[in-house]
Parts: C-alpha cells; structure tokens; sequence
C-alpha cells in the first residue's frame, strides 16, 4: 500500500479507495482512521464496511464507542475512541477480544495508546490549504 498522499475530492472517491482496500483485509487487522473533526474518516469507515459487505444502518459508535458487524463470517467492530477519556477503558469495550476474533476498524486510534497494535495499516485524514480532503496511508509493522 502505497505511503503517498491520496486526493480524496468527493465520496465517490472515498467509496473507490475503500473498495480497493477491503479486499486485503483479515481477522486480526487493525485500521486506524486518524484526522482532525470533518475530515472524512467516518465516510470512509462506512464505505468501508459496505465494501467489505455490511448491509443497512451503519450508524457512527461515536456514542455507543463500538457497533459490530458480521460480513460473511468475518466478524468487523468499529470503533470511535473520541470519548474515551484513558486506554485502560478499552477493556470495557471488550477491545482485546475484538482484535482476536475479528477485523477492527478505529477511529481517533491515538486514545488507545500503546494498546493499539504495532501491526496495523493507518490513515491519516487531512484537510489541505484549499479544504479539500486527502488521505495517508502507511502500513505498520512489527519491528
């Protein structure tokens, strides 16, 4: 996966990287959308999770903090981490069992601190100069 800046000008863009993206994804792997408010990481986590085969509702967790979904066996949690006030929440939320059992997809990853896996593929979300939105992408891997 490419580490370069990616202009994301519309949705339909963002529903096209999405869907390039979902192929590649397994039980075990962590997506960790980071960005400022507005930037587009909850669009794409919905593009997401229908490209990766969710059907109806897909509501943000920005108040529940986790929705789960099941996509042709492969069990998918998303994750909104904006209220967690410290990493040590994240047992609540059964965050280990989720990183287990299936595909975990994060937003606001930096509240998770070092319980976030060193394995992971990040995007970063930003707006430009001329508030258009772009995204950078970088996989993580284990040293």
């Amino acid at each position: 996966m490419p580490s370069n800046n990616i202009p994301l000008p519309d949705l339909a863009a963002t529903r096209a990287l999405a869907a390039r993206i979902a192929p590649t994804l397994r039980k075990g792997d962590c997506v960790a959308l980071s960005g400022e408010l507005g930037a587009g990481k909850t669009e794409f986590a919905r593009a997401l999770l229908q490209a990766l085969g969710v059907t109806g509702d897909i509501p943000s967790p920005t108040f529940t903090l986790v929705q789960g979904y099941d996509a042709g066996g492969l069990s998918i949690f998303h994750f909104d981490l904006y209220r967690l006030k410290s990493p040590d929440e994240l047992d609540e939320l059964g965050w280990d069992d989720a990183l287990a059992d299936g595909l975990v997809v994060v937003e606001w990853p930096e509240r998770a601190g070092n319980r976030l896996p060193a394995q992971r593929l990040e995007l970063r979300f930003i707006m430009t100069p001329a508030h258009a939105r772009a995204v950078i992408i970088e996989q993580k891997k284990q040293i």
